[in-house]
């Protein structure tokens, strides 16, 4: 028989020994269990920054990220994983990059060849630090995010050849018969209507409290005493405002808002449609 003391002794040191086991097995597990929950958490972390990235960056860098031509470059794009850093001559990884434009924003365009921006800065602050509407955890959200596209992206043509004559520049030439429904989704995929119609960046083109709709201004517009562009129509008018936007600038605007490029990138036909569409705005 064991006596009380020989009892506690045994039972003591079987405790320990279950403790001691229970340990070295929850240790054993501890790195499986951490990367699930790093895992858990960027999880949480990329379905936030999906969420803030469509309310924030898709209007101008697209829904799924592949950049509007003419006005914001694709991030879900291969030559961004690749070769962005390069370009910039940023020493730091990717996602801090990203941080840090989305927090500070970016006063002029690194390609204003390709995008002049939607607005001077070309891109603006989005950091609550510098007045602008997201805290440090919801930006890095939003890299995470992008971040979230590395593997899968592939290389995104920018800027699309066109099919048919190009728009050119000459405003006096005889267009096609347009047609204001494709010019309307014309208008959405090059973005037009991002700085026309959802945010006051150019010229509004629908009717305000002082002013008629772009269709109806651009009965008088070049026959006003300040015009200084070539047009002698409404729809030269329009013609010249989208391929030789420096001509002439309306009061309150500047130069360099909007892309010169797309006497290049439209054709003749896209062009009558979105001239069509525009007339339709009263």
């Amino acid at each position: 028989m064991f006596d009380r003391i020989q009892l506690q002794t045994i039972f003591g040191t079987i405790f320990i020994l279950v403790i001691t086991a229970v340990v070295i097995v929850y240790g054993l597990n501890e790195r499986d269990r951490m990367e699930e929950y790093e895992q858990a958490q960027q999880g949480r972390a990329i379905e936030a920054g999906a969420s803030l990235f469509e309310a924030q960056c898709s209007r101008c860098h697209g829904t799924q990220g592949t950049g509007i031509p003419g006005l914001c470059p694709p991030l879900n794009d291969r030559y961004f994983f690749d070769q962005r850093l390069k370009e910039v001559g940023w020493n730091g990884t990717l996602e801090d990059y990203i941080v840090s434009t989305a927090t500070s924003g970016r006063l002029t365009s690194t390609r204003p060849d390709q995008y002049p921006g939607q607005g001077v800065p070309a891109m603006p602050s989005f950091s609550q630090q510098v007045g602008g509407p997201l805290r440090d955890d919801q930006i890095r959200n939003i890299a995470a995010f992008i971040m979230n596209w590395e593997e899968t992206a592939s290389v995104i043509q920018e800027v699309p050849t066109p099919e048919g004559p190009l728009a050119g520049t000459d405003v006096s030439k005889t267009l096609p018969e347009g047609d204001p429904q494709n010019g309307e989704v014309l208008a959405q995929s090059f973005a037009c209507t991002t700085c026309h119609i959802d945010a006051p960046t150019g010229p509004y083109w629908l009717a305000s409290d002082t002013e008629p709709a772009i269709g109806e201004r651009s009965d008088t517009r070049y026959t006003e005493s300040d015009y200084k562009g070539e047009a002698s129509t409404a729809e030269e008018y329009l013609y010249e405002s989208v391929v030789n936007p420096s001509i002439h600038l309306v009061s309150g605007f500047s130069d360099g808002l909007m892309p010169n490029n797309y006497g290049s990138t439209l054709t003749e036909q896209d062009m009558a449609d979105i001239i069509a569409y525009l007339l339709t705005l009263k």
